[in-house]
């Protein structure tokens, strides 16, 4: 994640760790993500990707944020003076950007979003001509150009210069394409959706209603600064009380760019995304469709949820934290569903990464075809008690190294050994060290919790 920038004469430097995240690169727009570095990840990106095809076509997505447009001007500028053409979808979701990029032929996707960020922060990802997020090796290699003091790269004349084609229909196509993942329609179900003022403002309500849902909408009259201001999957009281007050079966809310998903059943209890895991996996494996019996999940996902595959003699595999590593992993095994607590989740038979309205119509399915409420459905799943903590730390790699962390993380992790867990991380788009504790005593782990954090704070 980007920290600063400043200017040598020569050019931009930009000081940071590694430029890409764990979710492409973020940062305060026009402060740490400057649209002089949106244009050289532009520019790099066409001409990375023109190597195999000559000419390069890269679809372009945005979130609702007011520095999208900002951004979105500098990166079509870098891709077009590179020789590129864009295809310009407009607001979109990110998952909507991954899958166009493959239906439209494209070699590669942006979308320019911070996800579930405040307003001030702005991120550009990226996505291969398949619809998957980056390998790491090419990110390297997409930094390493970017970090170059001399511009080496061709800069085309005349007719070799690239376009900008907007696609009128970019929206259309992605709405049908959710529809046909889902075999059922959904008469009956009174649904709350918060739009979180994101990307999905338009999207979610129009396939949801397509569908058959008594649907009732909140937060979704985006304004450029009110995306996920109290209200989205980070803020789920918004949709809880909204669920209640009008007596729905379901809520579901999504984060700025519609790749997360959080869900309220009808007696207001919040699911996660271990939840949604547990009840769309457990429906797939009864009915014989999840291989193995088996989904892909991060050290973050609760102990429940691992229980609860184990008791229909299945697994939950663990792949490193972020959507990306858990598609990874769920590619190498041969698995099609997989995902975090956040709410991330993927389901690898129909997209390619996380899709937060793809994921509301497998889960809505459920409850249709079972004809359950969904509170009965969620309680399969039984959580462990798991404090998380977000401990602010500019220096989030440095402070782990000290002494005294390193014995009190040392302390918890004995004290927690065989009966529960402890996971620690620098965030990877945040200046936050990430702290989680499971155990079966809920006191027991608030408190060794509690040491940790002082111990950073006193630390920093």
């Amino acid at each position: 994640m980007i920290k600063g920038n400043y200017f040598t004469g020569k050019g931009w430097l930009y000081s940071m760790g590694r430029l890409f995240g764990t979710d492409g690169v973020r940062g305060i727009a026009n402060n740490g993500l400057l649209p002089e570095l949106a244009f050289k990840l532009g520019r790099v990106a066409a001409s990375i990707f023109s190597r195999k095809t000559g000419r390069t076509t890269i679809v372009l997505g945005k979130d609702t944020r007011i520095s999208s447009d900002m951004l979105e001007a500098a990166i079509i500028a870098g891709i077009t003076c590179s020789g590129g053409d864009v295809l310009r979808v407009g607001i979109i979701p990110t998952p909507g950007v991954a899958y166009l990029t493959k239906e439209l032929s494209a070699d590669a996707g942006v979308m320019i979003s911070a996800s579930h960020n405040p307003v001030e922060y702005n991120g550009i990802k990226f996505f291969s001509s398949e619809g998957y997020k980056l390998p790491d090796g090419v990110e390297d290699e997409i930094e390493r150009l970017v970090m170059l003091e001399q511009d080496n790269l061709p800069r085309p004349i005349g007719e070799r210069i690239g376009s900008v084609k907007n696609i009128t229909n970019a929206e259309e196509l992605y709405c049908e394409h959710l529809k046909a993942t889902c075999p059922v329609d959904f008469r009956g179900l009174k649904v709350v959706v918060d739009c979180a003022n994101g990307a999905a403002y338009k999207v979610a309500p129009k396939v949801l209603k397509n569908l058959g849902t008594e649907l009732i909408v909140i937060n979704h009259e985006p304004n450029g600064i009110n995306v996920n201001l109290e209200c989205g999957s980070t803020y789920p009281n918004a949709i809880k009380s909204a669920t209640i007050r009008y007596g729905a079966d379901i809520g579901l809310s999504y984060d700025g760019d519609a790749d997360r998903l959080i869900v309220v059943d009808e007696e207001g209890g919040i699911l996660n995304g271990d939840k949604i895991l547990a009840v769309c996996g457990l429906d797939m494996a009864e009915r014989g469709i999840l291989p193995g019996k088996a989904i892909v999940a991060t050290a973050y996902s609760n102990l429940g949820l691992t229980k609860a595959f184990e008791d229909i003699g299945g697994q939950v595999l663990i792949a490193d934290n972020g959507d990306r590593y858990v598609l990874e992993m769920m590619r190498e095994k041969g698995l099609i569903l997989g995902g975090e607590q956040s709410g991330h989740i993927i389901f690898l038979d129909h997209t390619t990464t996380g899709d937060g309205v793809l994921t509301s119509l497998q889960l809505l399915s459920v409850v249709k075809r079972k004809k359950l409420p969904l509170s009965e459905l969620a309680s399969a799943m039984v959580e462990f008690p798991q404090i998380l903590v977000n401990v602010p730390a500019e220096d989030k790699k440095g402070i782990l190294k000290k002494e005294r962390v390193n014995f009190e993380i040392q302390k918890a992790a004995e004290a927690l050994q065989g009966r529960g867990r402890l996971h620690i991380r620098p965030s990877g788009t945040e200046p936050l060290i990430r702290i989680m504790g499971e155990g079966p005593n809920k006191e027991e782990v608030q408190e060794i919790v509690d040491k940790l954090v002082e111990a950073i704070k006193e630390e920093s």
